[in-house]
């Protein structure tokens, strides 16, 4: 599997508050972007494959809420999540 436990515990530790704390905005948007660039890699390579497309959008919607909350609950913080994670608008 692409996503492992120890993957995911490094994720939330370089961008969310702590390794524990898998419910921070930040934490959840980089996991979210993590799994989006691996889906589309996959979708490169097998663009028939309509679930994982569908998959795909869903985790972009959701991220998408997510980086709107942040927006709106902290602008700075939401800049900086854009900047680490090299999202663009």
């Amino acid at each position: 599997m692409y996503l492992t436990a120890e993957k995911k515990q490094e994720i939330f530790k370089k961008y969310g508050k702590s390794e524990t704390n898998t419910g921070s905005a930040e934490g959840q948007i980089a996991l979210f972007t993590y799994r989006i660039n691996h889906l589309t890699e996959h979708l490169k390579i097998n663009k028939k494959d309509h679930s994982t497309q569908r998959a795909l959008l869903r985790l972009v919607g959701k991220r998408r809420s997510l980086l709107d909350y942040l927006k709106a609950k902290d602008i700075e913080r939401y800049r900086e999540v854009i900047k680490n994670l090299k999202i663009r608008k």
